[in-house]
């Protein structure tokens, strides 16, 4: 059996954890590998192997680093197919599925690879008599990313591709559950020409996730999962004097106003509520049905969710893998048995699907419950799996209400034909990426990713221009030469333009 040891100063190292965590392959049921858990002391390791690095990687010119970025993006795309599939074997998603987070988290390499004009400052000449001043920023040291199981390239592509390249060196404790991926991603940057000990991977659980929030050496944490976890993550970087992002769970509301094409919105909603099982942060849970959309609406969501193919993700005929392990598909469909018990109407249940030859597979069905309310835990908590829930309101200013009632405000959409509709609903609803037609607004990697409410912790959103801003700080100089024949014409008073 494979084991994951971590990748510390640019060489794989079993550190000195004796601690393992088995790696499943959720289409069987059964380990596949497994994962060496690492120890503070091996968390220690990493950032002192990035801190050397970062002695010189912090002086390497902007114009290297950005070529570095061009060769371990052509490196993603020459390793896609191996990368998917070690995705879908270990996080159980289609290959299709797989190789699109490959692309998506190609993409945040690529705006890395910009770097020379990200990092362009300001200059104004003559801002008092022969002074100028000037503006640039620099990279703040060692950096340490967290990341969970639903992404496991695309997430952590969206944190040290864009570190890396504004000159820090970086940290990753990618999630126990399918750590292949960042294995993979640590040896690519090596082959790209990275230097040893500017990208580090330490493979762990809580133990690793607690050193390297107490730290000294770390100066900054980016955290992508659940909202307490983000939460305590946001405490404990935040004690130890650590600039943090972490973004945390969601509820995705798609209301359907009667006005939109149906059929589209229907198409458009079982993709997002379905597709990699649910497991995802922006994926589609709440479908609010405004007034007489709501009955066809759910008929056509049915039928397509019956339609749907739910097999391993190397099937290539598959739309649907399996959850990611055992627990949570008993979590999920736990979930669908409080929701039948609270009067929601059960119009397609997946608690009972088996998928012939993986009978021991981690296998939910598409859910659909209709007849919602707000105060049922199908709604109230982040179920993360293929389980869509429908609200009926008569309005759409009761379906603002509604969302704006939530305490997440990750990812939202609305489905409308009027332009009056879209500009009032992206004007008032109180979220932070807004679809209009589109289920799943996640940003293009040149702007960035990020929530409101409970759905984000810290000041700044996740890659494009906020995470340049993230993982750099902005020095400000003001200079005067004066000519050496004349006089100082020092004063003790304040300072003031003339």
């Amino acid at each position: 059996m494979t084991t994951y040891d971590h990748w510390i100063a640019g060489a794989s190292v079993p550190g000195e954890s004796d601690r393992f965590a088995d790696v499943y392959d959720p289409a069987v049921g059964k380990p596949k590998s497994q994962v060496r858990l690492a120890t503070a002391g091996d968390v220690d390791a990493a950032v002192q192997a990035a801190a050397t690095a970062y002695e010189t990687w912090s002086e390497t010119s902007v114009t290297a680093r950005s070529r570095i970025m061009f060769d371990f993006r052509q490196l993603l795309v020459e390793h896609e197919d191996e990368l998917a599939a070690i995705i879908s074997s270990e996080h159980g998603k289609t290959l299709d599925d797989a190789k699109g987070e490959v692309v998506r988290g190609r993409e945040v390499v690529e705006f890395a690879a910009g770097i020379p004009q990200l990092l362009k400052g300001e200059f104004n000449d003559q801002v008092s008599g022969g002074v100028d001043s000037h503006t640039f920023r620099q990279a703040i040291g060692v950096v340490a990313g967290i990341t969970p199981f639903n992404f496991p390239i695309m997430v952590p592509l969206w944190m040290h591709p864009v570190a890396i390249a504004c000159g820090n060196t970086f940290v990753l404790k990618p999630s126990e559950r399918d750590p292949g991926a960042s294995d993979l991603v640590a040896r690519l940057y090596q082959q790209a020409g990275l230097p040893d000990g500017v990208f580090n991977v330490v493979h762990g659980d809580k133990v690793a996730v607690d050193a390297i929030l107490e730290h000294p050496g770390v100066a900054a944490v980016s955290f992508v999962g659940s909202t307490p976890i983000a939460k305590y993550v946001h405490e404990g970087a935040s004690r130890t004097g650590k600039r943090v992002q972490a973004l945390g769970g969601a509820k995705n509301h798609a209301v359907v106003m009667p006005d939109a094409d149906l059929d589209f919105a229907a198409d458009h909603i079982v993709a997002a509520g379905y597709g990699s099982a649910g497991q995802r942060c922006m994926a589609i849970s709440a479908v609010v049905a405004v007034g007489p959309a709501a009955d066809t609406l759910v008929d056509k969501i049915r039928e397509r969710s019956t339609d749907l193919k739910v097999s391993v993700g190397t099937d290539p005929d598959a739309e649907m893998g399996p959850v990611v392990t055992a627990a949570s598909r008993d979590r999920i469909i736990d979930y669908i048995g409080q929701g039948e018990d609270a009067g929601a109407k059960v119009v397609v249940d997946g608690r009972d699907l088996v998928v012939e030859g993986h009978e021991e597979g981690f296998f939910v069905g598409p859910t659909l419950l209709d007849q919602v309310t707000t105060d049922m835990s199908v709604y109230t908590d982040e179920i993360f799996g293929p389980v869509l829930t429908v609200l009926r309101v008569p309005t759409l200013d009761a379906a603002i209400e509604l969302i704006n009632s939530n305490p997440y405000g990750n990812g939202t959409a609305v489905f409308t034909s009027s332009g009056e509709v879209a500009r009032t609903f992206q004007r008032k609803v109180h979220v932070g990426m807004i679809g209009i037609n589109v289920p799943v607004p996640v940003p293009m990697a040149f702007h960035s990713f990020g929530g409101w409410k409970d759905s984000l912790f810290g000041d700044h959103h996740i890659h494009g221009p906020e995470g340049v801003r993230f993982y750099t700080q902005a020095k400000v100089v003001t200079t005067r030469w004066p000519h050496v024949s004349e006089d100082s014409l020092a004063q003790l008073n304040f300072p003031t333009a003339h």
